[in-house]
């Protein structure tokens, strides 16, 4: 069932760009056998170097058959949900603002939010959250303060410390990036969503990645489905606390982005390209550099119990013998993000390759981490150019 865009197998396209045709073919067929073996029921890729995609392509279904419709094929129109891919573009809001002269990484929140400083928040900064050392990694808000951002306020701002910031490394899955995105409605005044989508995603005009769905373009979303058992690999059941309107239309910072594997290849292009993407500068170089280095060297990560070199949005490969989802081979200097049980994106400033990987369903560990470090490794194998 696969699906590639047309003229995307482009073998001297493919050569200029310094990515090599076998092992592109090599990696189609991967995802393929993947699809077969019902590891999850669909999957998308891009590739990308000098701003520009060099190769894409779909496989298996973007959603599974119901009783009320039969199964939506994977393509070029899919929007797939990122899951915590959405975190990078959630943090370069705040480093667009903090260019700004908006705000600083390392002013206390509780100076552009008065009332955040309770339970002893008065010292922690944007450098905080954006690194994974705020202190409250499990902290959650109601879904009810997904569309009431009055709420939303509130119930970040009556977070509690699980410990000091800055004391330890601890991945936020969501709490974090709540924080930002309330810090974001403080100073500009907009919702988060449409100041992400004005002045992150249309400049760069990528115009297949959202963070909160309108409903003119839900139809295009790939399901949510999780495997709870990575040996009953055809039991992938549909999970509806990340696939229903509510969840779509929230844009949840730190979790709730959906995109084409294209426009996320395209967006660390950006990076890669020091801020800019097709002549439109939206960072300096100088902030591309401070955000996507290694703030935390080598401490180890509670949440995975593993360095995982912490950049201010994204994490670093670094010197250490593995590192998750970047790939074991990747360049020290390579940094991403991934998505739960489902995908990762990296972007390689020795060669200016950008690729990113998203599938459907969530897989367990330590299932998840083996075929990430597969299926990125035969990535970095097609780059030719270092």
């Amino acid at each position: 069932m696969k699906t590639i865009d047309s003229n995307t197998i482009d073998k001297g396209q493919l050569l200029q760009a310094g990515l090599d045709v076998d092992c592109i073919k090599r990696l189609f067929a991967r995802l393929e056998d993947d699809v077969a073996a019902c590891k999850y029921p669909g999957a998308s890729i891009a590739m990308a170097r000098h701003g520009q995609v060099v190769v894409s392509g779909n496989f298996g279904q973007a959603r599974l058959a119901t009783s009320e419709m039969p199964a939506q094929r994977a393509d070029s129109n899919t929007l797939w949900l990122l899951y915590s891919q959405t975190k990078p573009i959630t943090s370069s809001a705040i480093w667009l603002l903090a260019e700004r002269g908006e705000l600083s990484l390392h002013t206390p929140v509780a100076y552009y939010i008065p009332e955040f400083a309770t339970h002893g928040k008065e010292n922690l900064t944007a450098y905080h959250l954006l690194t994974h050392q705020a202190g409250f990694p499990n902290a959650m808000v109601p879904e009810e303060a997904w569309a009431d951002h009055e709420l939303l306020r509130q119930s970040v701002c009556d977070f509690t410390l699980d410990f000091e910031p800055g004391s330890k490394v601890f991945y936020h899955s969501y709490a974090a990036h709540w924080v930002l995105a309330v810090l974001i409605e403080a100073i500009t005044k907009k919702d988060f969503r449409q100041f992400i989508g004005d002045e992150i995603l249309k400049p760069l005009a990528l115009n297949d990645f959202y963070v909160g769905v309108p409903e003119s373009q839900q139809h295009r979303l790939a399901g949510a489905y999780h495997c709870p058992d990575a040996n009953q690999n055809t039991n992938h059941l549909a999970d509806i606390n990340f696939d229903k309107k509510s969840f779509y239309q929230s844009g949840m910072p730190g979790a709730g982005g959906y995109a084409s594997a294209s426009n996320v290849a395209l967006f660390y292009q950006m990076l890669l390209g020091l801020g800019t993407l097709h002549g439109t500068r939206l960072l300096s170089p100088h902030m591309v550099q401070y955000a996507t280095r290694n703030h935390t060297e080598d401490r180890i990560d509670h949440f995975f119990g593993a360095p995982m070199h912490r950049a201010m949005g994204v994490h670093v490969r670094g010197n250490t013998p593995t590192i998750r989802g970047l790939g074991s081979t990747a360049t020290p200097e390579t940094f991403g993000h991934g998505g739960v049980g489902t995908s990762y994106s990296f972007a390689d400033p020795a060669s200016g390759v950008s690729f990113t990987y998203l599938t459907n369903s969530r897989l367990t560990e330590p299932t998840h981490s083996k075929r990430l470090d597969e299926i990125v490794t035969m990535a970095h194998a097609a780059i030719n150019l270092i």
